[in-house]
């Protein structure tokens, strides 16, 4: 259990946070009929909100399906991109300046 603590006091924050949301968005069942939502716009009874969707677009993005990607959130694709680059780019800075590469 140390191991792990020190480990991730070691890698940063956001890096866990990035890795985890992926692992969430893999896990989406995207073609289930109910599904949880954070959207405060939903939450308060609203139809339309400009992020809702995004998620299970995403998740529809990683099982293959594009066509049903693209008309749940055309955005999912740039934001799927956006964080496999963060992601990248946090293990790049944490190699070189951690020297573990």
């Amino acid at each position: 259990m140390k191991t792990i603590t020190g480990i991730a006091k070691r890698v940063p924050l956001e890096l866990i946070f990035w890795i985890g949301a992926l692992i969430g968005i893999f896990l989406i069942d995207p073609y289930g009929s109910h599904h949880f939502t954070l959207c405060p716009l939903e939450n308060l009874g609203f139809h339309w909100c400009p992020g809702c969707g995004l998620g299970r677009a995403m998740s529809l993005l990683s099982k293959g399906d594009l066509k049903a990607s693209w008309s749940m959130h055309p955005l999912a694709m740039f934001a799927f991109a956006v964080i496999i680059y963060r992601i990248i780019e946090l293990i790049r800075n944490f190699k070189t300046t951690k020297n573990y590469g």
